[in-house]
């Protein structure tokens, strides 16, 4: 048996847009489309276009010359941008989607979640979709039997187990999907970005099962824009930009190259396009106050939001400062020193102002998160990444290290002879 789960070489997929597509077509299909070919072309030629021309039937590479290799019991993060070819990737791993070049070589059973209700049939309920994606890992109906209650326990979906899942929330959905993927006992999970759609709870859940799924020796193909989870789970980290590996590596090393490659020491970050955590795009921008990030000094930001009165009407933004892309130190919402109600649409600026930065020298980010009263709207992990530096304020004979921990406050020493 070969000591590798997975093997990639040079992989690509190319998808046609605007092209004629003649796979899985029925002959009403083919007829149908022969017959308004001709109106077609003429519709397009009316608005200047030849057909076939550039932007009708433009070819686009989601992947290219994709090659590496996981060992079984591995944990590999992916990570990457929106557009960069993460899903893609996994949709060929799970046989959802063919390669147009190179070949992708898997060894054990695969148990993939990669949508909400991802392998389910709308019509079945949720039982019998458990059985279903049992049968197809290739799992036994008695073994199946052994891990059901277990599933159904996970999920939550007790009450709706014998519903068809057509009926389910997004939320109920992906509870499910993931109960079924992590608990059928596939030797291999492959596992997109859907923890966003759960709660808080449910996400970290999910997390203790990957990391024990990990920790069973079973391979684990993840990922995910969740920084902190994916440096605490994975083992190595493949970066994915435009379709291509840029970087390949351990964990740590590969962050920090992704966190200065993409986030950097800008002073501020346009966020409208960044992938988060939800589904709406409230937090537009977030801008730095500082040049400098001074251990001991001040420190404050801007963070500048889209407000509707039809869709928020009680909005408090909160932040949290974390060490890099890991340990969250500290977290707090503006609706703790100040309320603010929406009558019209407007670009809100939530400012915030610390008299005295008590971090220890080293890089950090920030996480923003929009809540309408009790419920949270938008979230946007890792905003942005800034570096601290340290000044000598207050005077020290050196100054603190990374390794001594993320706080640095003053302190007042002395010291006396207790043998006198």
């Amino acid at each position: 048996m070969t000591n590798y789960a997975i093997q990639v070489n040079t992989l690509g997929k190319m998808y046609r847009i605007g092209g004629l597509q003649q796979s899985g077509q029925t002959l009403r299909e083919s007829i149908n489309q022969m017959a308004m070919a001709p109106f077609r072309k003429a519709r397009n030629l009316m608005r200047g276009q030849a057909y076939g021309a550039a932007g009708l039937n433009e070819e686009i590479w989601a992947l290219k010359d994709i090659s590496f290799d996981v060992k079984h019991g591995e944990v590999v993060g992916i990570v990457g941008h929106n557009g960069a070819g993460k899903s893609t990737l996994l949709k060929v791993l799970s046989r959802i989607t063919e390669p147009t070049v190179g070949y992708a070589d898997i060894y054990g059973r695969v148990g993939a979640l990669l949508e909400v209700g991802t392998g389910f049939h709308s019509e079945l309920t949720g039982r019998e979709n458990v059985y279903l994606n049992g049968a197809i890992l290739g799992m036994s109906r008695h073994d199946i039997d052994i891990k059901f209650d277990e599933i159904v326990e996970f999920s939550g979906v007790e009450k709706f187990i014998d519903t068809p899942v057509k009926h389910y929330s997004s939320g109920m959905g992906l509870r499910l999907g993931f109960a079924v993927a992590a608990h059928l006992e596939p030797e291999i999970l492959i596992v997109d970005e859907v923890l966003a759609v759960g709660d808080a709870e449910f996400q970290k859940k999910c997390l203790g099962k990957m990391s024990d799924v990990a920790g069973e020796g079973r391979t684990v193909l993840f990922v995910s824009h969740n920084m902190g989870a994916v440096q605490n789970l994975c083992s190595r980290v493949i970066i994915l930009e435009s379709g291509e590996i840029i970087k390949e590596g351990d964990t740590d090393n590969t962050i920090a190259f992704y966190m200065n490659r993409f986030e950097g020491d800008s002073l501020e970050r346009d966020l409208r396009d960044v992938e988060r955590n939800s589904q709406a795009k409230y937090i537009s921008k977030i801008q730095l106050h500082n040049t400098i990030v001074e251990s001991m000094g001040k420190f404050g930001f801007d963070v500048f939001v889209d407000l509707d009165p039809d869709l928020i009407t009680d909005p408090s933004v909160g932040f949290a400062i974390n060490k890099g892309i890991g340990d969250r130190i500290i977290c707090i919402h503006s609706s703790q020193y100040v309320n603010y109600s929406v009558d019209e649409k407007q670009v809100a600026k939530f400012s915030v102002s610390i008299d005295q930065l008590i971090l220890a020298p080293g890089p950090y980010s920030i996480s923003l998160y929009l809540n309408n009263g009790s419920h949270m709207v938008d979230t946007i992990d890792m905003a942005i990444a800034f570096n601290v530096v340290w000044t000598n304020a207050p005077e020290l004979a050196y100054p603190p290290r990374p390794n001594w921990g993320s706080v640095f406050f003053p302190v007042n020493w002395s010291i006396e002879n207790q043998n006198k």
